[in-house]
């Protein structure tokens, strides 16, 4: 076996999660979670296990926070191209 390293983003060269979402699509987030006041809005996302009856967790995916604001000091996790930094 061999270690798999991360994507990294071509604009800046930083660590990427990809992630799959609940509607069957992919998105690059940030690997740090950040307090919800810190991230604006439509660049926040949480992670969730898939409920399964195994106590491992076998998958994990990205969901959009929406609805209900989450607190201020709560952890979200936001989108790459929020944190992405072009030289």
């Amino acid at each position: 076996m061999s270690w798999i390293e991360p994507p990294t983003c071509p604009t800046c060269g930083a660590l990427v999660r990809t992630c799959p979402t609940n509607y069957d699509r992919w998105v690059s987030l940030a690997t740090v979670e950040l307090p919800a006041k810190d991230v604006p809005e439509p660049f926040r996302w949480r992670l969730t296990k898939l409920p399964v009856r195994s106590p491992v967790v076998t998958d994990i995916v990205a969901v959009r926070v929406r609805g209900i604001d989450p607190l201020p000091g709560e952890p979200v996790v936001p989108t790459h191209r929020m944190m992405c930094v072009t030289e």
